[in-house]
């Protein structure tokens, strides 16, 4: 019996919050875990989910990640407790700082250290939701005050996790850590001795790891180098993902064509593409990595191929994992 649970990813930034439904009945009706979305700027995922509530729809559901910039850490409490009461159900939201240049935007200036500012975020937001005052004063966040006391269902305050040093500080201080187009040898071999190593600095259980894992079915007229481009073309120009990359020996070096760094996630097991037996043989190796929640994102798929055939191919991802 397999220990890893299953969930869903969202593929596509939301234009329309009925655009949600589909996914979020998936989940209702089947045995995936929760629904996952990813930050976007088009309909804020904060407010997509508490639509889905609003239409009766009341699933569990995650946010992976939303990006620091963008709101205090006070204001990110009174948004996690908000669609917690709303929505009724246990959620997780990861805090993740985004990239250089978008801290840069908002921030005029990148975060001095990333691994600081995310440390005084986590821990702010954990304080507020666990309904105690939180007297806060550091180098990049302060916070003197607290949120409603009143009962919410259970938020799980995670991060984004890419690199071994921010492994280390979710082990420290978060309930989870949440990873995008890592490898399940890297997340066996970095993140995962990361995670418990920092766990035990602090004393402390390890978090639960999310592995959000691009994915898709071998089919005619498809070919996985230009799907994993449909997935991640964003991610795989960033900085921070190329050195997550590269660490985990994935051959995506400055010069190169976007299509020769989709090929080399696909030869790296980044991007997992192939008939059911070899996903189903690729998704094992999260669980035997150490991933206690796996995450089928299909954003490759609906951007090449469409919502139809999406939500097909999810529907029988889901029944060859069996939780369909």
């Amino acid at each position: 019996m397999s220990l890893v649970e299953y969930s869903v990813q969202l593929p596509f930034s939301t234009i329309k919050a009925e655009q949600v439904l589909p996914y979020a009945s998936l989940v209702e009706w089947t045995g995936a875990r929760r629904l996952w979305q990813g930050q976007t700027f088009t309909v804020e995922p904060h407010q997509a989910f508490t639509f889905l509530a609003g239409t009766g729809t009341r699933i569990p559901v995650g946010l992976g990640v939303t990006l620091m910039p963008l709101r205090h850490p006070f204001e990110a409490a009174i948004q996690a407790a908000s669609m917690a009461r709303i929505i009724g159900q246990d959620l997780t939201i990861g805090y993740g700082p985004g990239g250089r240049n978008f801290q840069a935007m908002l921030r005029a200036a990148p975060y001095r250290s990333p691994l600081t500012a995310t440390r005084e975020y986590v821990q702010i937001v954990k304080g507020l939701l666990a309904g105690g005052l939180v007297e806060f004063v550091g180098e990049y966040f302060t916070c003197h005050g607290a949120v409603s006391s009143t009962p919410v269902p259970r938020v799980e305050v995670a991060m984004g996790v890419l690199r071994e040093r921010m492994a280390t500080l979710a082990g420290q201080v978060a309930d989870a850590a949440i990873t995008w187009l890592t490898p399940a040898q890297y997340l066996r071999d970095t993140v995962v001795p990361a995670l418990r190593a920092g766990a035990a600095e602090a004393g402390r259980r390890p978090p639960r790891l999310v592995a959000i894992v691009p994915l898709a079915l071998s089919r005619p007229g498809r070919t996985a180098s230009e799907l994993a481009l449909a997935s991640n073309a964003a991610h795989l120009q960033a900085p921070h993902y190329q050195d997550m990359l590269r660490k985990a020996g994935v051959d995506v070096a400055k010069g190169h064509a976007p299509e020769q760094a989709a090929g080399a996630v696909v030869n790296a097991g980044a991007f997992l593409y192939g008939d059911a037996d070899f996903l189903v043989r690729g998704l094992k190796e999260y669980e035997a990595a150490g991933v206690d929640e796996v995450v089928l994102n299909l954003t490759g798929v609906y951007n090449s191929a469409g919502p139809a055939k999406t939500l097909a191919e999810l529907k029988l991802l889901l029944k060859t994992v069996g939780v369909l």
